[in-house]
Parts: structure tokens; sequence; C-alpha cells
């Protein structure tokens, strides 16, 4: 994972997790209950930018772009170590270490991350084709994991050397 801050870049961050039970079943109940700090945990969080809610709610819990039984987290940050310390070094973490008792596990990828020119909002369905490409590929600059970073640098060359070639 690397920690810059890249001037005119952002990270974008989005994972999908599939419920075990549906959001209105009594075992989801402290899960739902989490929702509404963590979610202003993260906007409070240094580093944070953006993160996609439904229009008319406080999350984007409603949302079913990947599947009926999936939702979404999307969120925009100034570095990796920002979105990182949010995820693994704050009160996020209980959510973490809970997750099986909410979630079922994945066999493939199912949290990417990419580097974004600083001000572009992501859509889901950009979301949705960055992960298909870490499912295809495996990490590349273009789409990676914490554990298979890239710099915003190498995502650029990428994206240079794509241009140079169309």
């Amino acid at each position: 994972m690397t920690d810059e801050i890249a001037p005119g870049r952002h990270l974008a961050q989005f994972n999908v997790a599939t419920l075990i039970h549906p959001l209105d079943d009594a075992r989801m109940a402290d899960f739902v209950a989490l929702l509404d700090p963590v979610n202003a945990l993260a906007d409070a969080a240094p580093g944070f930018v953006w993160r996609l809610v439904e229009e008319g709610q406080p999350d984007a819990t409603g949302m079913r772009p990947a599947g009926a039984d999936v939702v979404v987290n999307f969120s925009v940050w100034e570095s990796a170590e920002a979105v990182w310390d949010f995820v693994y070094r704050s009160a996020h973490l209980e959510t973490m270490r809970r997750r099986r008792e909410w979630f079922r596990r994945h066999a493939e990828a199912h949290l990417v991350l990419w580097w974004i020119p600083a001000g572009h909002v992501p859509t889901v369905d950009e979301a949705l084709e960055r992960l298909a490409l870490l499912r295809a590929e495996g990490p590349t600059p273009r789409a990676f994991t914490f554990n298979s970073a890239f710099t915003a640098e190498e995502a650029e060359a990428v994206e240079a050397a794509a241009v140079q070639r169309a």
C-alpha cells in the first residue's frame, strides 16, 4: 500500500458484500445499527472526499447494482493511507471483525481500488467495471487491492500509454 497523497489524484474504493440475511432480519440489527455511526465516522475522517448515498437516504444500503442480496460501499479518499486508516485503524474495524456474522465469503475479489482525477465523482457503472477488471486480470494499475496497490503515477503511465495507442 502506498501512503502517498497524489496531487490531482484521489483514490476510489468500491466493495460488495453479499448479505446472509435481509437487512430487516433481526440477525442484521447490529449491522444496521452501525451504519449511521460508521458513515458519520467516515464523513469526518481525515482524507475523506465522498461516498455514495442513495437519493433521499443517509447511505447506499438500499441500492443493489450488484445483485438483490448484495450491498455496496463506494467512497473516494485523498490517499491509500487515509482509506486504510479509516478501515483498519478506526472504530470501523469492529464492523470488519464482525463481517462474517452478516456477509457471505466471496470466492473472488470483492474490493477494488483505483486512482481517479481529483474532482471526478465515479459512477457505480465505473466501479462495477473496475471490479470486473480486477476479477478478470488480477491487480493492475487500473484496478487493485490494498495488498497489491499501485501508485497514482503508475496508473497515469498506464492511462498515457493507452491514449498513445488509441
